[in-house]
């Protein structure tokens, strides 16, 4: 059994999260700001340890009674603290406040009064913020990523791949105590949040939706096959998978056009965001279990996808695939320039015909093949590397900062 001995859910004070630069900066241009993410992510800790570099700060739990009634008279409670940053926490409950905050913010436009807190993304919350335009900067929060834990002395890459990232789960003392964690927040997911954002989906579909997405992990997307093994029409499964990608639990990836004469496999692919998840709704339980499981593969692909997508967040992310089977698993994309990533779950990868097809059709400045090895990362061609998850996030880093 894995296990991450003497850590505890309040560590999560002393592991610093990779958005904080970028949302003290933030607070400097913009009234209010939004961070988006998932439930449990950590948002609410993020931003209480954020808080002690601020002057001045308020928290309300718009999910708290008490909190909640203190906003009775929003307009009020504003003016009356208007010199303090005041973090809203779950407002994607309470959309009225949004042409409140306009108002306030109007009459006083002081930067860094607001921080708002949401588990919806920026499309689903939009037409109420809408009002906010030129006012609220919007910033995502996830689970932990790789470069913010593997500093930790008790790092283990195969716990974090197993567990995933949310702080209660990766944190956990113990593999069964992941396990009971990430079945409650799945359940909590479907049964409860899911009905809170207004979408009226039975649990049972939901849950068999999304387990059947995990058994296709990394495949491209086929509406008319999951909608006829749940019952569903297309056009119904198309919604389901934008809702659940909007509330952070799915992540779907277009497909790369490199050259308009090759004929490219076009249909989306989907993946579980977070490897925890995609394991707990296979019943995965151990590090034994996922090796034996014919979603490895996928599973260590969906857990480079995230964090490489993540890490290079201002880069537009694809996969590429032809109908002769060349294929590169993720190439993101900068203006002219890009860079083209393959994952393979094996210390010792084997590349085929068609990825060296995709390297010479995409042309990218640098290719990395991520595999799950330790020690340096070692060329295999020119501009063409073997490397760890850890060592290709701290490249990426590194590159952008020198471009700087």
């Amino acid at each position: 059994m894995l296990q991450i001995e003497n850590y505890n859910y309040n560590m999560q004070e002393f592991i610093p999260r990779n958005i904080e630069s970028f949302v003290f900066q933030n607070l400097e241009i913009f009234p209010a700001i939004a961070i988006l993410g998932p439930r449990q992510c950590g948002k609410s800790t993020f931003i209480k340890m954020m808080a002690k570099k601020l002057p001045s700060f308020l928290y309300l739990d718009l999910q708290s009674f008490d909190d909640f009634n203190k906003l009775s008279e929003p307009t009020l409670f504003f003016e009356a603290n208007k010199d303090a940053t005041i973090c809203l926490d779950e407002i994607q409950l309470v959309p009225h406040l949004f042409s409140v905050l306009r108002s306030v913010i109007d009459q006083n436009r002081r930067n860094g009064r607001f921080i708002l807190l949401g588990s919806a993304s920026r499309n689903l919350i939009q037409h109420s913020a809408e009002s906010l335009a030129g006012r609220i900067g919007f910033i995502t929060l996830t689970p932990f990523l790789i470069n913010e834990v593997s500093y930790l002395p008790t790092f283990n890459l195969l716990s974090f791949w197993l567990r995933g990232g949310y702080p209660d789960s990766y944190l956990s003392m113990s593999d069964e105590n992941s396990k009971l964690w990430l079945e409650n927040f799945i359940r909590t997911y479907i049964e409860r949040d899911i009905p809170q954002f207004g979408f009226q989906i039975p649990a049972l579909q939901l849950r068999r939706l999304l387990t059947m997405c995990a058994h296709n992990q990394g495949q491209q997307l086929n509406a008319s096959k999951l909608g006829e093994s749940l019952q569903l029409s297309h056009p119904t499964i198309r919604h389901y998978i934008d809702i659940l990608e909007q509330t952070f639990i799915l992540r779907t990836l277009m497909s790369y056009t490199a050259n308009v004469k090759k004929r490219l496999v076009k249909a989306p692919k989907v993946y579980v965001r977070d490897s925890g998840i995609l394991h707990r709704l296979l019943s995965i339980d151990t590090y034994n279990d996922l090796i034996g499981n014919p979603v490895f593969g996928a599973s260590w692909e969906g857990l480079v996808v995230e964090n490489i997508i993540q890490t290079m967040s201002d880069w537009q992310p694809f996969y590429y695939r032809t109908a002769s089977g060349d294929e590169m698993d993720l190439v993101m994309v900068k203006g002219d320039r890009r860079i083209a990533i393959e994952c393979k779950a094996s210390s010792a990868p084997q590349l085929s015909k068609g990825f060296w097809n995709a390297v010479q059709e995409i042309k990218p400045e640098i290719t990395f093949v991520i595999a799950p090895i330790q020690g340096k990362s070692y060329p295999i061609r020119e501009n063409v590397f073997v490397t760890s998850l850890e060592e290709c996030v701290a490249e990426m880093n590194h590159r952008e900062q020198q471009r700087q």
